[in-house]
């Protein structure tokens, strides 16, 4: 399926490493009730994303497996994140289940597209807006609170939600064209 010198790759290792955070941030602010921890593991996790993709394009070590392993990850952090925020109740249920219907959907449109010839999607300008909003929105929410600057915590973190759950339901719409079309014309 994957080539061995495309899955031992520096971006790929990078990425392996940030996917270790997850089930970690979920221990430290679940179990330790430890916000500084879990935001400097998020805060790490986020470095890391930025960082693989970057030293990929550096090295050329751009890869299949990177580019579906990479969305992937980002999708688990982003899912892990506010489940944890929900069970806190720093956010509300119904921002999990846009989140998650909306990746239900895309599968469902993967298949489709996978269907008619065509591989997984390229991630977008858009996708990789509305994942940066998303990513940036949790660690604010997470370290907020009611009063001083927990309080601007909070506006910041709710504006980037926002931002990332609009973003996010229009490259739905975006993907689920592409996933529509592409195979068609493909075929013409």
């Amino acid at each position: 399926m994957f080539a061995r010198s495309e899955i031992l790759t520096i971006p790929n290792a990078i990425t392996g490493i940030r996917a270790l955070g997850i089930p970690l941030f979920l221990w430290s602010y679940l179990s330790l009730d430890n916000a500084v921890l879990s935001l400097v593991i998020l805060t790490i996790g986020a470095i890391s994303d930025y960082l693989d993709g970057k030293v990929a394009r550096a090295l050329n070590q751009e890869s299949a497996l990177g580019a579906m392993l990479d969305p992937a990850i980002d999708r688990a952090y982003i899912a892990a994140t506010v489940i944890a925020l929900v069970i806190k109740e720093v956010v509300p249920l119904w921002l999990l289940l846009i989140l998650i219907g909306r990746d239900l959907w895309l599968a469902l449109a993967l298949l489709v597209k996978k269907s008619r010839g065509s591989g997984v999607f390229e991630v977008t300008f858009l996708g990789k807006a509305a994942t940066f909003n998303l990513l940036y929105a949790f660690p604010f929410l997470l370290i907020s609170g009611e009063s001083g600057p927990g309080r601007i915590f909070l506006i910041i973190g709710w504006t980037f939600a926002i931002w990332g759950v609009g973003l996010y339901l229009v490259t739905a719409l975006q993907y689920t064209y592409i996933a529509f079309t592409e195979g068609r014309r493909q075929n013409v």
